[in-house]
């Protein structure tokens, strides 16, 4: 990856809706060839996919909290498919340390929580944090730490 795939990377983690010709413009470059980049770099893994963001509060998701999760080993292919099956938990990360699993949940209220930390508390000890603000997530740039743009 050169400097201006870099560049192209920073702008999509961003305005992912930008158009072809657009991101050409900002990297100095023709829409037939920035396509060609974009190809390549899904082509190669570097790009996994596009989404939308969606505002959960839109959703009557009012509720946000992190769930932390201590188990056995013996639990996690259950607790797995428990995160799998509740629609409300959105993301889930595996742990290292006493913990082994960090779960985003967003509810619609109080009860509905308070029912899926019951749920996953069957595997093991629980400590549920409410989330009061969530900031904006920054762009990943290369392992040095310097942002790339042409």
């Amino acid at each position: 990856m050169d400097r201006i795939d870099l560049a192209m990377l920073a702008i999509l983690q961003t305005e992912g809706r930008i158009s072809g010709a657009d991101l050409g413009r900002r990297v100095r470059l023709s829409q037939p060839a920035v396509s060609a980049r974009l190809q390549r770099l899904e082509r190669t893994g570097v790009i996994t996919g596009y989404r939308a963001l969606v505002d959960p509060a839109r959703l009557g998701l009012n509720l946000h909290a992190v769930v932390r999760l201590r188990t056995t080993h013996a639990h996690l292919t259950e607790a797995i498919a428990l995160f799998d099956a509740t629609a409300e938990i959105t993301q889930v990360y595996r742990l290292t340390g006493e913990d082994c699993f960090l779960v985003d949940i967003h509810a619609p209220d109080a009860r509905r929580l308070e029912e899926i930390v019951d749920r996953v508390a069957r595997f093991g000890p629980v400590t549920t944090s409410l989330v009061l603000r969530e900031y904006p997530s920054k762009p990943i740039v290369p392992a040095d730490g310097r942002s790339r743009r042409p």
